[in-house]
């Protein structure tokens, strides 16, 4: 390298360093002011950043108050999934979010530090948890503090939110559908659907906001804009209760189905003709083909794949099959077609548990049942199994860097995602996180997460002689425990 020609040598210098994993490349800043120069160069740390992670919140690196950058952005965020991933003693936070006397349906964030892009200097979070003590509550995650409560109503059986709107909405025992505004707790709306079960499905399409509810009549009712009106009803289940209810990541599609009949098939909805019925035309419903369904899932990185656990041959046998959905339009009429891609039989004793069922990416798909995790390929091939707890598990949550599984044993269970070079994506077991009393708790049943923190409800044992515990949740670096 010639040195009258000092760019050469940086660029040079530049390209050979992208061959050097972050901590060499610490290591040559130090060799003398050249290679210093060029190991500080902002785009090697941007390639590192998207190569590690593929969405990276850029909007941080131009706060006014720090003088962020691509470098800092890599190793803290390295940093604190490092600690996240090691769970060390001392390195956790536990908060009691104390307040409601009857057991939790649900908790939901309504203000999260989001998985894919995460702000690393900021990591507050506000989860809202809904009661049969007919409450719904906001908390701070971070220091433990009740925001607001709502007024009492009938016993609430499920809660969703819209973060981007800051909405939560509730379903109570009466089929009372209920829109709050989740950072003041004012009531916004409300809307009867007369079913003593609900299962509530929020989405969004062109900046249109909607709610879909599933009933314990076998209907699924949609209902449009923050003030819950009525735009269309259809019989999908016929009698039985709608409690599987998914939107497709194109939000054309809708899955509905239920759990309480094996002889009953799950639908497939096209939500267009929900959202905008015709008035001489019934929504358009397709039979997916198989019998029953006991779990199902929309594969995210997809438009609309459809993965549903369902009977196989025997009663006691379970299957899992993949379907991709899309619609044929001619000039007469419109045909939803469902059209099998994937097929495998699940050699696993299922039929006396309930099954939980996520997905990560386009081939991993996360499944639990009893005090067992699997984790499957869409081809079928078993990637990895794990028993961690003593006790059946009672809720997951799946993201891209970590799994977190919920039991009736009283322990959150701690698994992350990493890329082995001979294996591919793994999943590795960490460490436990107990949480609550076994004198005066019977189980964590409902576990939520974003980047930055865990948040899981515990039940109590019998009828609660003091306000109720709730949750359980973590931030980069400290554990926060809200029971």
């Amino acid at each position: 390298m010639d040195p009258d020609h000092p760019q050469l040598i940086g660029d040079c210098l530049i390209h050979i360093f992208t061959f050097l994993t972050e901590e060499d490349l610490i290591r040559v800043s130090s060799v003398c002011k050249d290679w210093h120069e060029a190991a500080e160069t902002p785009w090697l740390w941007r390639r590192m950043c998207l190569q590690r992670w593929s969405f990276c919140n850029l909007s941080v690196l131009g706060k006014e108050q720090v003088n962020h950058s691509w470098k800092t952005y890599f190793l803290r965020r390295c940093h604190l999934e490092t600690k996240m991933t090691k769970g060390q003693s001392g390195g956790y936070t536990c908060k009691s979010l104390r307040g409601h006397t009857g057991r939790v349906v649900g908790l939901v964030y309504v203000q999260g530090n989001s998985v894919q892009q995460p702000d690393l200097w900021n990591s507050s979070a506000t989860v809202c948890s809904a009661s049969t003590d007919g409450t719904v509550r906001a908390w701070n995650v971070q220091n433990g503090e009740r925001l607001w409560c709502s007024p009492v109503q009938s016993p609430l059986t499920g809660i969703v939110s819209d973060e981007q709107r800051e909405v939560v909405i509730t379903a109570d025992s009466t089929g009372l559908i209920k829109t709050w505004q989740s950072q003041t707790g004012q009531e916004l709306a409300s809307f009867s659907t007369a079913s003593p079960h609900c299962t509530l499905l929020q989405y969004s399409i062109n900046n249109d906001w909607f709610v879909t509810v599933g009933t314990s009549q076998g209907s699924v009712c949609t209902l449009v804009d923050l003030t819950l009106t009525k735009k269309s009803s259809i019989v999908v289940c016929d009698t039985f209760r709608v409690n599987i209810l998914l939107v497709s990541p194109d939000k054309k599609w809708i899955a509905a189905g239920t759990k309480d009949n094996d002889d009953l098939s799950p639908k497939v909805l096209y939500t267009e003709s929900l959202t905008s019925p015709s008035e001489d035309e019934d929504p358009l419903c397709q039979s997916v083909p198989v019998t029953g369904c006991q779990a199902a899932v929309f594969i995210p990185t997809q438009p609309a794949r459809l993965a549903i656990i369902h009977q196989d041959q025997h009663p006691n046998n379970r299957a899992l099959t993949v379907f991709d959905v899309s619609i044929k339009k001619s000039k007469y009429k419109s045909e939803i077609q469902v059209q099998q891609v994937e097929f495998f039989p699940l050699t696993l004793n299922l039929w006396r548990s309930d099954i939980l069922l996520e997905a990560k990416d386009s081939n991993h798909i996360v499944l639990a049942a009893g005090e067992q995790l699997w984790v499957y390929s869409l081809k079928g091939i078993l990637l990895a199994t794990f028993k961690d707890h003593t006790l059946p598990i009672s809720s997951i949550s799946v993201d891209s860097f970590r799994v977190v599984t919920a039991s009736q044993d009283l322990s959150l269970r701690v698994l992350t995602w990493r890329n082995d070079r001979d294996r591919g994506l793994t999943l590795e077991s960490q460490y436990h996180l107990l949480g609550g009393s076994h004198t005066m708790s019977r189980a964590f049943t409902h576990v939520a997460c974003d980047y930055s923190s865990i948040v899981a409800s515990v039940e109590e044992t019998g009828p609660p002689p003091r306000p109720a515990p709730l949750a359980t949740s973590w931030h980069p670096g400290t554990a926060l425990t809200a029971r």
